[in-house]
Parts: structure tokens; sequence; C-alpha cells
């Protein structure tokens, strides 16, 4: 589930306390990729099901409850089925009152190597005991490749509970000598007040001449402001190391935050970073946002420790927003400070509701980003380099798509339906390259590329 879908669920929490209808199952999964080899990505699934939402069945054994989840991977740009697979996941109980009462979750993991591209992943959970309980998930994801020559950091795994120097060989959470027991849904709170978290560190020892290394963790909250910061130093004793680490996140108020963790490099002053969203629900914490937001700086702000490029990389991304004047008033802005402080008041000029703690273009803009980042990235661009990736940034999610990843005489090609825009407008993206680089062929918005006669362009050689 994309962030979006994720921050809508935690607002269902909140208003309705989980209040599921009984034909259908609470059920979550997220996922995480580590690096492989050259051609692959070790791809980890993690998944949530509600025991209580699946018909507890008495046999000779036992009572219990079993669901199966279903799992279709299918190439993006082929059409063609990678994996389908069935599991079954099940549990015991001594008596029907504590299958029907138990509120626990059946967590589990689901790992695959796959190969570098573009993928739609399904996954259906359905009651064994009773059809009519079933539930649908889809994402668009990417298996992309992983340095073997510079520094690099894998995804973020957030976990329930962590056991390092773990003897639970036969686990299947166990890897690298933990056990990492993981939370599909992200959430933490009253309930789940410590957050744990595990990730991989890649190609340390790369640059020897970059001097000492050092491993900073940042947690920002959705004003971009930090709540944690910590900074210590990496051995660079192995090339490629494993970081686990616990937050205490009682204290923060309810909302949406974001951790961040970057290699910094000491005398190069670079870095990588990894990072991803989660959700807290502490009800009983009082929320000073709006006050802290009214004494809100550019030092206290994200952008106060975002790097030169970092500042060009983000303003690449939502010059798109600005006027021609704000362009070339950046583009001649000679010092980090003020490239900090422009962005900064960038977004605080485009609050759409500045009374409240939130400013909902950022956070527009950066689950947009988010979004794209998953969806449009290539071989050898960004996702919002891509034409696909500016065009959503821009305009969002389209009314419709038609798809034609595969048409015998055809180059791939997709035609993108605004129809609140001008009255109705089209985007025209080709695969001409054959890298899953669509390129802007023709739209009928105003200001953007014109061409009639695009459809020269995707014959098939």
């Amino acid at each position: 589930m994309n962030d979006i879908g994720k921050y809508i669920f935690l607002l269902v929490i909140i208003i309705t306390e989980v209040c599921i209808g009984q034909d259908s199952i609470l059920f979550e999964f997220d996922y995480a990729r580590f690096r492989y080899d050259t051609v692959s990505t070790y791809f980890e699934i993690y998944y949530s099901i509600s025991e209580e939402d699946l018909k507890p069945v008495e046999t000779a054994e036992a009572i219990g409850v079993s669901a199966v989840l279903q799992v279709i991977i299918t190439d993006k740009i082929s059409n063609q089925q990678l994996i389908n697979k069935k599991y079954n996941v099940n549990t015991t109980y001594a008596t029907f009152s504590e299958a029907e009462e138990s509120g626990k979750n059946l967590v589990g993991m689901i790992s695959f190597l796959l190969p570098f591209g573009e993928y739609y992943l399904e996954l259906k959970v359905q009651d064994q005991n009773d059809s009519a309980r079933v539930k649908y998930l889809n994402e668009e994801i990417i298996s992309r490749a992983y340095s073997f020559e510079q520094a690099t950091i894998s995804d973020l795994e957030f976990a329930s509970r962590i056991v390092t120097e773990s003897q639970n060989t036969n686990s299947i959470f166990y890897k690298n000598t933990i056990e990492v027991v993981p939370n599909p849904h992200n959430i933490f709170g009253k309930r789940l007040p410590i957050l744990f978290y595990y990730a991989e560190l890649y190609n340390l020892l790369s640059d020897t001449t970059s001097g000492d290394v050092y491993i900073n963790k940042q947690v920002v909250n959705s004003l971009g402001e930090k709540v944690f910061e910590k900074t210590n130093q990496v051995s660079r004793q192995n090339n490629s190391i494993v970081d686990v680490g616990a937050l205490n996140i009682s204290k923060y108020p309810t909302g949406s935050y974001k951790l961040m963790l970057s290699l910094l490099f000491q005398k190069t002053n670079k870095g990588v970073s990894s990072s991803k969203r989660f959700y807290i629900i502490n009800p009983d914490v009082k929320d000073t946002s709006e006050e802290i937001s009214k004494s809100l700086s550019v030092v206290t702000s994200e952008f106060g420790v975002m790097s030169e490029e970092d500042c060009d990389e983000l303003f690449g991304s939502v010059k798109y927003f600005g006027s021609s004047n704000e362009i070339d008033q950046y583009e001649s802005l000679d010092s980090l400070n003020a490239k900090r402080k422009f962005l900064f008041n960038f977004f605080i000029q485009r609050d759409p509701d500045p009374s409240t703690p939130e400013n909902e273009f950022k956070q527009e803009v950066e689950e947009r980003i988010d979004i794209i980042e998953g969806r449009y990235r290539s071989f050898t661009k960004t996702g919002v380099k891509t034409d696909r990736g500016r065009v959503y940034l821009i305009y969002g999610d389209p009314d419709e798509i038609e798809m034609h990843p595969n048409d015998y005489d055809r180059k791939p090609y997709e035609i993108w339906y605004y129809h609140s825009i001008e009255g109705g407008v089209i985007f025209v993206f080709g695969d001409l390259t054959g890298y899953s680089d669509y390129e802007l062929l023709h739209s009928t918005k105003r200001g953007e590329l014109r061409d009639d006669n695009w459809q020269r362009r995707i014959i098939a050689n």
C-alpha cells in the first residue's frame, strides 16, 4: 500500500477504531529490497492477517483459523507472470472463544529473487473456511540495482521486535544472526511504543580516502521538523554491515513521520541516504506542533540540514510549481544557506492553510514524489526526471491510463487522460529505446509538447 493509502488507513483506525465488515479481512503488507547480485534484488514481502477476521473451525487435532495468501508478480513491460504462488497461513487455539477473541495477527514473510525491472504486485488473502471473506491489495514495484562499487543503503524494514545474536535459526525472520519480526502496518504508538528498524550498509570500504564514516539517524514529522537525531561513527572493518536500532516513540503525538538513515563521509562531505515513512497513534500525547510551527525557522526545519546537492535535487523536482522569476532567482544563488532559505520560503508561501500545523502543499508534493520514484524510475534516471514522473508531479494521478505494453507492431506506449483539465487533455508517452524510459510524444495540454503525428514514432522496426 502506498503512503497515501497507509495514511487513510491510519485515519480509519483513529476514527472508527478499526470497524471491519464480516466479508473483509484486515490485511496489510510491506516490503524491503536488499542487494543480491548484478542482475537481481533480494525482495522481501512482509504480511499481517488479522486472526479474528478468520472463521475458526474445529478439527480432530485442534481449533484453528487458516487463510490462503496468493502472490502474483507480473512484468510491467512484457505482461508475463514471474511469480504466481499460494501459501497456507494458519494457527491453532485451545477453545473457540480464544480463537474469536485473539486480537492477534498472523505475521509472516515471503522472499524472492527478482530481476531488475518494473512489476505489478498483486496479493489476495482468502479465509480457507469462508470463501466470502477475502481481501485484495496491489502495488507497482521496482527491482533496482544496488552498486557494488559505491557506498549505499538498503531499504529500511520496520519491526515490532528484534533479537540480536538470536539462536532461533529456524525462524523465517532470521537473517545475519538477527531475528527481525516485521511490522507490516508501519504503525506504532501506545500499544507498540518501540520502533525497531533493520537496514544493510554496503561498500563501506569502497573509498578509503574519504576519512571516517558516520551514520546519521533522523526522525522528521509532517511539518518537516526534526524530532530526533543521532550520529554514530561506523566501523569500517567490513565492507558491508547490518544496522539495527530501536526508537522510543511513546512521547510523539499522533501523525505521520519519516525515519531517514544517512551515511556521511567526513572528508568529502558527501553521503547517501535511505528513508521510510511510519505512523504513530498516541491519543494520550498532546500535539504541540501548531505552537512549534509558529516559531519554525530554516535552522530548525529539515532544510537546515540539507546539503547543496540535496537543495538542487529538491528544487529540480519542485521548480515546475515556481514562476520563471523564481527559477532565475534560485539559479542565481551562490551559497548553501541562501538555497536553504529559498526552499523554506518556497514551501511556506504555497501552504494553502497556514493556520494548520501541516503544509498540505508540501505533503502532496512529497507523496507524489514517493509514488513517482516507486513507479517511474528508469535504469538511468530518477523518477522525477522522467517525462511520466514530471507530468504526474505537476498534474497528479490521471483519470484514466490506456496501456499498450506489447502491441505486435508498435513500441510500448501509454496514453494518459485528464478529464478535468482544460475540458479534457491527453498525454502520450512512448518507450522508444526499450529501457522503460517513456518519453513524452504528444499532448493536447497547452504549453506541452504537441505532435499530432506521434504514432509514426512508435512503429516497430
